[in-house]
């Protein structure tokens, strides 16, 4: 049964009483590594700490967009900078390197400077941060960094910018911007603790980190706890700081490396293993008896909740629920898992909200680990080292490219849940729109608020933004954007013509798209194909 949002062993965590331990697991890892590195961890609730070269003044690549965001915050507070800015994306704005602007929108579109924020922390954001610098004068992060006591925390120049560089002396030694492991150590505390601006702006600034998508850092091996950080890298340089929120209490930390001899950029770089061992065995130092998590698990599941958790539940309210629901195991809490949850807590007589609380838990049982849609003779422990592979999916099939023709295929011929391959359909019906009359791909879409409270993934465009259909394409089909689906479906659905039986009703634009995503799909012989919506 869930008990409670951290499984454990049969007795309680309990934080290592010798403080001597810490260094013993954390030095050797640091010492072993062939460059050079600087490290700060912090246990807020016991005090705790660990420093190695903490105060050493060391590159921080990407990592300095962290005390950016910090600075436009404090700018936004002052008055002299604004969250609904408007910003239009300019040729000469679009550098390279990491983030989404520069390869996959064009001149003219027009983002929020929240969005802008956004974009630079979840995906490190070349561009992002560059137009962030514009909003707020590059001169202004040195300054408020200073005015909190981090006199080596320093934003140099712009992003591949080296001739707006205000520090050209530490520009030449440590590239975009410089900081101490113990100075972003003191920064992240402040923000944790809701110290440095108001509670809204550090809440704000915490939900940015906390979705900041590099998982190949401190997060690589954690066992799937939450984690509010900011990453960076170059060649010679990678770093990671953040908080890790544990089971024992919220654990900060800061891994910068520099002159590293290896200088790959594949999944097994050195200095990114260590950032990740160091956090590893930092959180298990915390929490010795810790055997897994869900960061779901911290809050009710609702609509909109995304992860294994929700996998669970899906299976579970398949296999108690009679008759089964049949919603599809995808860990993603739509309207069909949100009705299959109200129609359970119904039959338990709990008030149907649709939220998944302590009570229904309780009332499913042990949670089904399974998916009960894959057969028992499919249960195979592990591949064997010849012969056929172990496919855990509940229907495949392999066609021949050329052809069309099925190959393989197990249950192939049974309807199934599409989820968001769906959009594939969406991108399809809107290219062949697009194949008669080429300009549209050129046409701004403007959010509606129907877009913008999309639930699920999203490409993260608010209400009254505007981009081109091709932009919003790679919005649908990069991050899988469920508003992007529904802002292309109300704007393409109004090219189309309404359907006989439909004329004079309330049909709306978006309805006649999707009539459109069905009729294709009929068109292309896809009997067992059938769309309800944009975005699956």
């Amino acid at each position: 049964m869930f008990q409670s949002a951290w499984m454990r062993a049969d007795e309680p965590a309990k934080q290592a009483a010798d403080a001597s331990q810490l260094p013993k697991l954390l030095e050797p890892l640091i010492v072993a590594h062939p460059g050079k590195v600087a490290v700060a961890v912090k246990h807020l609730a016991s005090g705790e700490q660990f420093q190695f070269q903490a105060d050493e003044v060391m590159p921080t690549a990407s990592l300095i967009k962290l005390p950016l965001m910090v600075t436009t915050y404090a700018e936004l507070e002052a008055g002299r900078a604004d969250l609904d800015s408007r910003i239009e994306l300019r040729e000469e704005d679009l550098v390279p390197g990491s983030g989404v602007l520069t390869d996959h929108f064009s001149p003219g579109t027009v983002l929020h400077l929240r969005d802008a924020i956004r974009l630079m922390i979840v995906f490190s954001d070349n561009t992002a941060t560059n137009l962030v610098v514009d909003q707020v004068g590059l001169d202004s992060t040195a300054k408020y960094m200073e005015q909190l006591g981090l006199q080596q925390t320093k934003l140099h120049s712009k992003v591949y910018r080296r001739d707006t560089s205000i520090f050209p002396e530490r520009s030449q030694q440590y590239g975009l911007g410089s900081t101490t492991a113990a100075e972003m150590l003191t920064l992240l505390e402040q923000l944790s603790k809701q110290e440095l601006l108001t509670p809204e702006a550090c809440k704000s600034m915490s939900d940015h980190l906390y979705a900041c998508d590099d998982k190949t850092k401190l997060a690589r091996f954690l066992p799937g706890v939450k984690i509010a950080h900011k990453t960076g890298a170059v060649n010679a340089s990678r770093c990671d700081a953040g908080w890790i929120d544990s089971p024992s209490g919220r654990i900060l930390i800061c891994v910068l490396t520099t002159e590293n001899q290896d200088q790959s950029w594949g999944d097994e770089n050195q200095a990114e293993v260590l950032c990740g061992r160091i956090a590893k065995a930092t959180f298990d130092y915390f929490n010795p008896n810790t055997q897994s998590f869900s960061e779901d698990s911290d809050q009710p599941l609702k609509l909109g909740s995304r992860g294994v958790l929700v996998e669970g539940l899906q299976r579970t309210l398949n296999a108690r629920s009679d008759p089964s629901p049949g919603i599809s195991v995808d860990g993603d809490f739509g309207p069909a898992t949100e009705a299959a949850v109200i129609a359970f807590q119904k039959s338990q007589n709990l008030p149907p909200t649709g939220v998944v609380d302590e009570k229904l838990w309780a009332a499913l049982g042990t949670i089904v680990d399974d998916d009960p849609d894959i057969p028992d003779d499919a249960l195979a422990p592990a591949d064997s080292l010849s012969g056929s592979p172990f496919v855990s999916c509940s229907a495949w099939a392999i066609a021949d490219a050329d052809t069309g023709e099925i190959l393989w295929g197990y249950r192939q011929d049974e309807s199934k849940h599409p989820a968001s391959t769906t959009k594939i359909m969406t991108a399809l019906v809107a290219l062949q729109m697009a194949e008669s009359d080429p300009n549209l791909l050129n046409e701004r879409i403007t959010f509606s608020e129907k877009a913008d409270q999309t639930i699920g993934s999203s490409s993260r465009i608010r209400a009254g933004e505007s981009l081109p259909l091709r932009e919003l394409l790679f919005g649908l089909l990069l991050p899988s954007g469920n508003d992007a689906s529904v802002a292309i479906a109300e704007f393409l659905g109004q090219r189309l013509q309404p359907q006989p039986a439909s004329e004079g009703s309330d049909e709306s634009a978006y309805d006649r798209f999707i009539t459109a995503m069905n009729e294709t799909a009929q068109a292309l012989g896809l009997k067992c194909t059938c769309f309800e919506n944009p975005h699956g």
